[in-house]
């Protein structure tokens, strides 16, 4: 029953991006182009819708004030209960109050970039979308545009097609700008992704991740064989590792510019946008370097990001605490022993599993460091752009 209602939905879905200027599935053409393009020119700012999209007569558009905490909380509350689930309904993300700090308040950031519906009678917040701004790559075209991120509609509303006209929203909005291009990534399969990539999971604490369904014991493995299997020590091994501090990112910056420079799909960092995206916030965001102990040059950097799980069919509250690998560049360190060490710092903050996508080289480490594949497949997509698929270990972009 479950898998009809989705297909129909996606069906819907379908409806509406076959009226939006992003690829459509059936476009062969893409496969054999040498240069990206847009779909629909831009535009004159003249020729842009002034006003916003009308909502049905009991909702109303809101630039949500997210500096003022009770806003925030009814942002928490509303991605909490109402934010993407995984398929069988087991998990669902529960991002923190200061990951959504965070995320949405990097340099550039705009208030009207902050998008909310409400009731108008209760007031109540029913729908959201976020856009922050980068410089990305795609192939040989680079410009500033928006990722696309946290669009929810509260469960209940569903039915009133409320997700088309937040994507129209926020699309004029970032169009008044200037910008006709966005990233975005969803777990569905749309007209029509760029890439897609396939999550790998390691466990971090197994007995946890056993005992709330988020994986099975294997056959002819005891618990305590499985736990001592995904043992790890309790300190990095790669010498001179330390966090990454203020003083360091004008390096680190430079290195992971460096490092992402072959790849077909990535963000060019700013030093501003990388100290904001990758210096270390207690519960959110965590970054290492590797400084060379005679030269002081800063030769390696691994990052992740944290984000929490309510486990839905529990009784008990429980969380499941996740770290995704972020950015990362290596070279005096071998990769493997760059992400253990990453591993060792995550299992040192009692996280639960740590996550990664098959994109640039991880598939070069998931085997030694026992990283299982996941069921989940993220798909990315460019708005307003076709250019020829990107293979997934060309892909070097992570979205939150």
């Amino acid at each position: 029953e479950a898998a009809k209602v989705r297909n129909a939905e996606s069906k819907k879905e379908f409806k509406f991006w076959s009226t939006q200027p992003v690829p459509q599935i059936d476009d062969e053409s893409l496969l054999t182009m040498e240069v990206g393009e847009p779909i629909e020119k831009d535009k004159p700012l003249a020729e842009i819708k002034a006003e916003p999209y009308p909502l049905l007569s009991q909702f109303k558009w809101e630039n949500i004030d997210l500096s003022k905490e009770e806003h925030m909380d009814e942002l928490y509350s509303l991605l909490h209960e109402n934010y993407v689930e995984d398929d069988q309904a087991k998990f669902r993300f529960d991002y923190s109050k200061d990951f959504l700090r965070w995320a949405l308040f990097p340099p550039g950031w705009r208030p009207e970039w902050h998008l909310a519906v409400r009731v108008v009678a209760s007031g109540k917040l029913v729908a959201f979308i976020s856009a922050v701004p980068v410089r990305l790559h795609v192939r040989e075209h680079a410009q500033e545009m928006p990722e696309i991120n946290f669009l929810c509609v509260h469960k209940k509303l569903r039915s009133k097609r409320l997700a088309p006209v937040l994507i129209k929203e926020i699309t004029r909005r970032v169009n008044q700008t200037g910008c006709f291009q966005a990233v975005y990534t969803a777990g569905t399969y749309l007209p029509r992704p760029v890439v897609a990539n396939r999550y790998y999971h390691r466990a971090l604490n197994t007995k946890k991740l056993i005992n709330v369904g988020f994986s099975r014991l294997p056959a002819r493995l005891t618990m305590s064989r499985a736990i001592k299997l995904n043992n790890l020590p309790a300190q990095p091994l790669t010498k001179g590792i330390r966090p990454m501090v203020a003083a360091d990112c004008a390096a680190a910056c430079a290195l992971v510019n460096r490092a992402c420079a072959r790849y077909q799909l990535k963000i060019e960092w700013s030093e501003e946008d990388f100290a904001h995206w990758h210096l270390t916030r207690d519960g959110v965001v965590y970054s290492y370097v590797v400084e060379n102990p005679s030269s002081h040059e800063i030769t390696d950097l691994v990052s992740f990001y944290i984000i929490p799980s309510s486990v839905i069919q529990s009784n008990k509250q429980d969380v499941l605490t996740a770290a995704y690998l972020w950015n990362y560049a290596h070279e005096s360190t071998e990769l493997t022993d760059l992400v253990k060490d990453a591993l060792i710092f995550a299992n040192g903050l009692k996280l639960d599993v740590f996550n990664a996508l098959d994109m640039r080289e991880n598939l070069s480490f998931f085997e030694a460091l026992r990283f299982n594949m996941g069921d989940g497949l993220l798909h990315y997509y460019v708005y307003n752009w076709r250019c020829k698929p990107i293979e997934i270990h060309e892909n070097a972009l992570v979205m939150l």
